[in-house]
């Protein structure tokens, strides 16, 4: 894809991350943070949720159309749910160990800390939350970043909740999960400064950089998520939700920069040819012996089918605005949001089923010409009307220009319509959480990564390589608790990072081996009870089974250490197999039988006592 002229076109976009905190308990209780499966569930909840208006009386626009779509929510409920995560009972103070990590990030963000804190409630309806809103706090502002591109202000930094995980989509509503709701969150809003799409990624990988240096963010899919605000000079700010990693922020930016240019120009088309947006009616009868099945699906279950015309719009709705999107998919996604299956419209047909003669009698039915465009949707009566009044209302959209509004982002670097922006009206105190006064001066400013690395190279004499992939991993916690237990460093960081890597590749659910399960495991290397070669087979066998010490996984793995004179007879073995070998190559036979010989012990010994003893019994015979 060419890259656009961004400072030509006018590219304004900032960044908000949302990165969960790896702490014990909730924000506003004391349920675990750890997440569950959904079939560990013991019981559901069931909402339905509606809009109600600030405390001036307004309603925010974004929660009113979310309304207009009739839904019911089903939460999944565990055996570690509280009351406040099911809405029964009022939350509890702010969790200290969560606001003392958000406290680390101030400093790491250079952010002004305010002197108190007030919770407030951020309406929130789409079901995330039992509540109908989201507790969330300012803790700062006017921190600084550094890029390659110059400086990006940090605008806010917030603490707050984390909504509920959604599990699926059924025909009443959605289904949620309670597992992760109540999870500390950081939210970091960056100023409009970021003004190519390399930038918006330089400036989330820093930042990304800075809150893993706390080492008490959670990691993993889903732990961090980006939101991107970008907007031209001709278009409009659009904000894009759900970004899940780095290059996708480059791409989301540059198709979104893509997306805009092309609403510029369709409006400036609309505009030369005086569109306008037609009044919606029901065609059904024009279509009542239609092939299409789509259609027929419709009517025979008693539905009908909508039509709204779109003067001045032929060629455009087809115009392709993202890769495999075109204006009218944008009419689409509105029509969706009122349960339609989509729309059609003539610059893609006849296709479908429908004819050319249908084609012809529908642009009659509405008074479309040749210039004009039309819209359909067939679906049951209710939401066939909705639907179309919703497709043309975007029409209506299209030939102003670019529409502020809210996005989902799609995995293949586009994005589809989710929301309006919401408005002030969102916000509102909580009356029942009392205002915290943060105290930075109580909190440590942590080491940053590369920081880090630097010094396991110094302090420990790791290999830089190493020393980096530990530092930057999610595991550096550990490693220093267990240098500080006496395990050798290089050991452990290779354990850690490389041995996870490996068995990660070879399908081993490693992330089920808890931190102290992989500290005993070291520490019996570390006293000889455990062959070094042998550590993998044993976190191997306890991630088959966490429930089993180090110790019990070594008796299933039947590795328990050999003496010395084991080791000799294993080796002469190999040694008397290989005897040809040994005495045409002499010590050049080594590196082969070391191999055997280890396969030979299957770890139960120590690879520097094998290749000992191995090179003394090759010297005996050469």
């Amino acid at each position: 894809m060419s890259e656009y002229d961004y400072e030509e076109l006018g590219l304004v976009a900032g960044l908000e991350i949302h990165q969960q905190l790896d702490t014990e308990t909730k924000l506003f209780c004391e349920s675990p943070t750890t997440l569950r499966e959904p079939e560990e569930s013991d019981r559901e909840i069931t909402r339905y949720l509606h809009p109600t208006k600030s405390e001036l009386g307004e309603l925010d626009e974004a929660a009113l159309e979310e309304s207009r779509v009739d839904r019911e929510f089903t939460y999944l409920a565990y055996d570690t749910t509280c009351l406040v995560e099911e809405d029964d009972e009022p939350p509890r103070r702010v969790d200290e160990e969560a606001l003392s990590v958000a406290l680390q990030i101030a400093e790491l963000l250079d952010v002004t800390v305010v002197d108190e804190a007030h919770v407030m409630r951020k309406l929130v309806i789409d079901g995330s939350n039992t509540s109908g809103f989201q507790r969330t706090m300012l803790l700062g502002q006017d921190g600084e970043i550094e890029t390659e591109e110059g400086p990006v202000s940090i605008v806010d930094l917030l603490l707050e909740e984390e909504s509920a995980q959604r599990v699926e989509e059924t025909d009443d509503g959605v289904v949620y999960s309670l597992d992760r709701l109540g999870i500390p969150l950081v939210e970091i809003g960056t100023g409009p400064d970021v003004r190519t799409p390399k930038q918006a990624r330089e400036a989330a990988e820093r930042i990304g950089t800075l809150l893993r240096s706390t080492g008490s963010v959670k990691r993993g899919l889903g732990t961090i998520r980006q939101d991107v605000n970008v907007s031209i000079a001709e278009g409009a700010r659009v904000e894009i939700k759900g970004v899940q990693d780095l290059q996708g922020i480059e791409d989301i930016v540059r198709n979104e920069v893509g997306r805009q240019a092309e609403l510029v120009e369709i409006a400036a088309e609309l505009d030369e040819r005086d569109a306008s947006v037609g009044e919606t009616r029901d065609v059904t009868d024009v279509l009542s012996d239609t092939d299409s099945g789509v259609i027929r699906g419709a009517l025979e279950s008693g539905g009908s089918v909508t039509a709204v015309p779109l003067f001045g719009f032929d060629g455009l709705l087809g115009r392709e605005i993202q890769d495999d999107r075109r204006l009218g998919t944008e009419l689409s996604d509105h029509a969706k949001r009122h349960g339609a299956g989509g729309i059609f419209h003539t610059d893609e047909l006849p296709a479908y089923g429908i004819t050319d003669g249908e084609v012809a009698a529908l642009r009659e039915a509405v008074g479309a010409g040749p210039e004009d465009g039309v819209a359909i949707v067939a679906a049951d009566s209710e939401t066939a009307e909705l639907a179309i009044e919703a497709a043309a209302d975007r029409a209506r959209t299209a030939i102003e220009g670019v529409p502020e509004e809210t996005r989902d982002a799609n995995e293949d670097g586009t994005t589809r319509y989710l929301r309006p922006l919401p408005g002030a009206a969102r916000m509102y105190p909580e009356t029942d959480v009392p205002p915290v006064e943060p105290d930075p001066s109580d909190v440590e400013t942590p080491e940053l990564l590369d920081e880090k690395a630097d010094r396991y190279v110094a302090d420990y004499d790791l290999d830089p390589g190493l020393a980096e992939q530990i530092a930057f991993g999610r595991r550096f916690p550990l490693f220093e608790t267990a240098v500080e237990r006496g395990v050798d460093p290089t050991f452990a960081a290779s354990t850690l990072a490389s041995t996870t890597t490996e068995l990660r590749r070879n399908d081993v659910a490693i992330e089920r081996v808890a931190d102290e399960q992989f500290l005993s495991t070291m520490e019996l290397v570390e006293s000889g009870e455990l062959a070094k070669e042998g550590a993998p087979e044993v976190l191997a066998e306890i991630a088959a089974d966490p429930t089993l010490s180090a110790e019990e996984a070594i008796e299933e793995a039947d590795l328990a250490g050999v003496d010395r004179e084991t080791v000799r007879e294993a080796v002469v073995a190999v040694v008397e197999r290989n005897a040809d070998q040994v005495e045409t190559e002499g010590m050049g036979a080594f590196s082969g039988l070391m191999g055997e010989a280890m396969g030979e012990l299957r770890g139960k010994a120590d690879g520097e006592v094998v290749s000992e003893v191995l090179r003394e019994e090759i010297g005996k015979r050469s």
